[in-house]
């Protein structure tokens, strides 16, 4: 039997609205559609019922009511509007929670540029089809491209900068992550800024270098574009100079990983006087993890041993004294034996000439001379499962150094986030003016996406996934203008309640 509506009486006296689902064994389920206590209130249920039961149709057929005649002979009321109202509602919610509203410079265009973005990331011009269905009046593209230069300047970007970490409550001495991810672009012409350069995907085409800056719960204070062929070290002092300049602090944390620090930048965060805590990298076994071995020679390394070496600054160092914390991890040593393990056999079969040289850290090459390097590989298996952490605070706790490094996870799930739910690569625009404005559209859609996360504990995909199904459609009938919109299930309402809630 096909599913039918019906009308019932409810014990307050009010009419009933119900779509009656009959299967040929008996079975029957109801869909509560609303309560009518008046004509136009029950038409306007009737209205919802038939568009569920014709699947989202933008009409709806309602026989007995005066509109107007198709072909079936049908009367039919026309949807005057529909929006995508349950989402919508909650990134305008995201958008006040964050502070976007006391963006200066931030307009309309700007927001509908970031809630696209939210919505369905994709082209500046296939945006305008994104904010239709949303039933959003969108600008138009001329006006979009007229208005993208304003979003590229430093000033809006130091803006933006400046209501994030107001909204992050960063202060002095808290804690920063930073780290570089790459974009890249659909073309095959470099022009000095999109350059071909070091990618981890391995691609060829030119990308430009993108630097993040996050407080410690991986929320985004700023972003930097780069040359795609520049150095991932030569990012970071110039992000962190120009943070504290926006938003006038004369010291944080820096916390990042050990292939963010070459000795350069390690210079220049001791020049500027800042705090930091820092991956360590070592080719040499440091002499307190050889003391350790030595003092227990017959003894299995225990798992989540911590040895502290101290680094005071010597009178010409012009820095402050450091600690580097040494922690050891069973599991980091079996990867990296099961590694050297694999390394050292083909080093063994290149030297047999078994296979071709290549890249392999342990053949010695002398002249036309092959050996494999045991030297290299000792030192190897004796630093396996040790991993260093530097840092110039003082009276520093391993436990809190250590757990502030391993918070650069959350800025690797926000670079994650950008990538594929805001889809910020790969980038279509050409001048860097408009790649700078889509970089700033992406970072407010980021933070509104992590208030998001954080608030609902919900994927920022489920969320938009979950919201969208849910539209708000206005009708006339019979002169009366009314709204109606399609039923919550269970597990949303209370997720829009704390959204909501959180933004009063």
């Amino acid at each position: 039997m096909s599913p039918y509506v019906r009308t019932v009486r409810t014990a307050s006296g009010a009419r009933a609205v119900q779509i009656v689902y009959s299967s040929r064994r008996g079975s029957r389920s109801i869909e509560h559609i609303g309560s009518a206590h008046d004509d136009a209130q029950l038409e306007a249920l009737k209205a919802v019922a038939a568009q569920r039961l014709s699947a989202g149709q933008l009409s709806l057929d309602l026989a007995g009511v005066s509109g107007l005649e198709p072909r079936t002979g049908a009367a039919v009321v026309p949807i005057t509007s529909s929006r995508m109202g349950v989402l919508l509602e909650a990134l305008d919610a995201a958008w006040r929670a964050v502070g976007l509203e006391g963006l200066e410079g931030a307009d309309e265009v700007f927001r509908q540029l970031v809630m696209a973005r939210l919505i369905e990331p994709t082209s500046k011009k296939d945006w305008l089809r994104v904010l239709c269905e949303a039933g959003v009046a969108p600008v138009s593209y001329a006006t979009v491209k007229r208005h993208l230069p304003r979003y590229a300047t430093g000033e809006f970007a130091r803006g933006l900068a400046r209501l994030l970490a107001r909204h992050a409550r960063i202060e002095r001495g808290c804690l920063v992550l930073f780290d570089v991810t790459t974009l890249y672009f659909e073309t095959d012409s470099a022009d000095g800024f999109r350059e071909p350069g070091f990618s981890k995907e391995r691609r060829l085409e030119p990308q430009i270098t993108v630097g993040l800056l996050t407080d410690q719960a991986g929320f985004p204070l700023q972003a930097g574009a780069f040359e795609g062929n520049k150095a991932e070290t030569a990012t970071m002092i110039p992000m962190i100079k120009s943070f504290m300049e926006a938003y006038s602090i004369d010291d944080v944390v820096v916390v990042a990983d050990a292939g963010m620090i070459s000795a350069a930048n390690k210079r220049a965060l001791e020049e500027a006087g800042l705090s930091y805590i820092l991956g360590s990298r070592t080719s040499r076994v440091p002499h307190v993890i050889d003391s350790w071995i030595q003092a227990h020679p017959d003894q299995d390394i225990p798992d989540g041993l911590t040895l502290a070496q101290p680094w005071p600054a010597g009178p010409t160092d012009h820095r402050l004294d450091e600690t580097i914390f040494y922690r050891y991890s069973a599991h980091r040593a079996r990867r990296a034996l099961r590694g050297i393990d694999t390394q050292v056999a083909k080093a063994v079969k290149a030297v047999a000439g078994e296979i071709p040289v290549k890249r392999n850290r342990f053949v010695r090459l002398s002249g036309a001379t092959r050996s494999v390097n045991r030297d290299l590989e000792q030192r190897a298996r004796a630093l396996a499962g040790w991993k260093g952490y530097v840092t110039n605070l003082p009276n520093p706790d391993p436990e809190t150094i250590i757990s502030a490094y391993h918070r650069l996870y959350n800025i690797e799930k926000s670079f994650r986030m950008s990538k594929h739910d805001l889809a910020a690569r790969p980038i279509y625009h050409r001048l860097r003016q408009s790649i700078e404005a889509h970089l700033t559209i992406v970072t407010a859609a980021l933070a509104m996406a992590h208030w998001l996360e954080t608030t609902t504990g919900w994927s920022i995909k489920r969320l938009i996934t979950t919201t969208r199904r849910y539209r708000t459609i206005t009708i006339n009938i019979n002169g009366h203008t009314l709204t109606a919109a399609d039923p919550l299930p269970p597990d949303l309402t209370p997720i829009l309640d704390t959204i909501h809630h959180d933004t009063k």
